[in-house]
């Protein structure tokens, strides 16, 4: 009984067996599946436009995502299309909460240094991108930047720390942006000048550049309704040659593109052509109105061998100058005072150069000479000349205050001085101030030729008045001319006066103590004394 027990209990059918294996493989299979599933399921996205939009599978079977504020739908297959369309939708998306903040979610900014250094004050702020465009624009205007540096790769660092929001231009839409600054700024120019002001005076130059193309630059001098002195640059432009009549053309055409028909002064160089530029002005507008040359300074400077022996033997002198040695343009006077004010304190280092460099008394032997004790005591005369004639240049060439009132007080002294030096026992130095005081007569010994502004200013400078002109002029010109000179500025400040005079109404009067008092004959004309 045992035993069959033990044999049935020990035997497996074999049909049972197999059931038992299928059923296991099945059921195995099926736990793999489900487990791949469900692997499957779990991945997520993980670009970060997928908070902002929703995926799903069109009709087409394309996969596409849809804007979660916009509703706008967009291809975003993972082999074809990429999620770069939706990155950029994302920053651009008016809808988003990302780029649109309302009124009431401003910023607050905290009290900080303002741009010149004064203590601001709290204020909100929101983010602009056309603002920050305008001021990027600006800020490469007045950096002088190359407009590549909008492509540069530390600025777009900097902004994606400072402001990521913001969409950095190209070179060629900031190129874009600063033209139409240029624009707006020319227009407001415009109108101001229209509106604040009833006079300008101008002052232009032409120059050639290294590349062989003359250019030309006009500013405008004025004062506005505030009594404020300005000065702007109105145009900077090539310009076909120095001559007369297109050195006039050029600036006629901008004040006809500027709508400036109110002239005061023209102020230019000593060039001839300037002559037959003011000529051509005053046809087509209406307008109111010795060289010393230092060989040894050129030979120290042509290598910087040269100047680094000069160098030694300044430093063995003691010299202590923070000046540097510096070369003489011959169409310019006052480099030749600068180069002359310079070389004067390396006299000692010169002699020291002459014996240490050979070549140096040998190579201007050949030409102008070495410099000898005679030449630094005419160095120093020149100089103290020249200082004159460099510090009048300075005080009447300000552009933050008002000069003109000056001018006249400069001129009575270069008379003075010249006339003094034309007289100075050094035959030379004599001829020199000779040639000089010709040229000074060009402009102010014929009374055709001369500014009556100038004289007008030192009248109505309550420090001079008409007394001091009349004076003066005496002292410059015989009594003839003194008195023709002072006949034509009284013309013209009668002229200015009936021009500037206020209308003075016929009825207008004032009430003082229960009487009227009217102006009688407005009309009268002023008394010249």
């Amino acid at each position: 009984m045992s035993n069959t027990q033990a044999s049935v209990e020990g035997s497996v059918s074999p049909s049972l067996t197999d059931s038992g294996n299928s059923n296991a493989a099945g059921a195995s299979s099926q736990s793999n599946t489900t487990r791949v599933a469900a692997k499957q399921k779990t991945i997520t996205p993980r670009s970060e436009v997928w908070s902002h939009f929703t995926k799903f599978v069109s009709s087409e079977g394309q996969s596409k995502g849809k804007c979660n504020y916009c509703d706008r739908e967009f291809c975003c297959d993972g082999k074809k299309n990429g999620t770069g369309s939706l990155k950029y939708h994302m920053k651009q998306c008016k809808k988003s909460p990302t780029n649109v903040l309302g009124n009431s979610q401003c910023q607050l900014i905290l009290p900080n240094k303002g741009l010149e250094g004064e203590v601001g004050q709290i204020s909100t702020w929101k983010f602009d991108q056309e603002a920050t465009r305008n001021a990027l624009a600006q800020m490469i205007v007045i950096g002088e930047m190359p407009f590549k540096f909008v492509e540069s790769e530390g600025f777009r660092k900097f902004m994606y720390v400072a402001c990521p929001r913001f969409r950095i231009p190209s070179r060629l839409t900031i190129t874009r942006d600063i033209y139409q600054l240029y624009l707006d700024e020319r227009a407001k120019l415009k109108q101001y000048l229209k509106s604040s002001c009833s006079r300008v005076c101008l002052t232009t130059d032409t120059w050639t550049s290294l590349q062989m193309v003359n250019y030309m630059c006009l500013t405008v001098h004025f004062i506005d309704n505030d009594w404020k002195l300005n000065k702007k640059i109105i145009n900077f432009c090539p310009i076909s040659s120095h001559k007369g009549d297109a050195i006039g053309m050029m600036i006629e055409n901008c004040l006809l593109s500027w709508a400036i028909d109110k002239i005061f002064t023209v102020t230019v160089d000593n060039a001839s052509s300037n002559d037959v530029a003011v000529s051509y002005l005053r046809k087509n507008l209406v307008l109111e109105g010795v060289a010393l040359r230092m060989g040894a300074v050129r030979y120290v400077r042509q290598s910087p061998a040269r100047l680094k022996k000069f160098m030694e033997c300044v430093e063995v002198e003691k010299i202590d100058s923070k000046k540097m040695l510096c070369l003489d343009v011959c169409t310019r006077w006052n480099s030749t005072y600068l180069m002359l004010d310079t070389a004067q304190n390396f006299e000692r280092a010169f002699e020291r150069f002459e014996e240490q460099d050979t070549k140096f008394k040998v190579e201007l032997e050949l030409g102008e000479g070495w410099p000898t004790t005679n030449d630094w005591s005419s160095v120093r005369n020149l100089r103290d000349f020249l200082e004159h004639f460099y510090e009048v240049t300075l005080r009447v060439s300000g552009t933050s205050y008002v000069t003109s009132n000056n001018f006249f007080d400069e001129l009575t002294e270069i008379d003075i001085l010249l006339q003094d030096a034309q007289s100075n026992v050094d035959i030379d130095f004599s001829v020199m101030a000779m040639k000089m005081k010709d040229k000074y007569d060009k402009y102010w010994g014929d009374i055709d030729k001369m500014n009556m502004l100038i004289f007008v200013a030192c009248v109505l400078d309550p420090r001079q008045k008409l007394n001091y002109l009349e004076f003066a002029l005496s002292e410059m010109y015989n009594s003839g001319k003194s008195s023709e000179v002072m006949q034509k500025v009284k013309d013209t400040l009668f002229e200015l006066f009936a021009e500037y005079k206020p209308p003075v109404s016929s009825d207008c009067g004032q009430s003082s103590g229960g009487k009227t008092v009217f102006v009688n004959d407005p009309q009268q004309k002023v008394k010249r004394r």
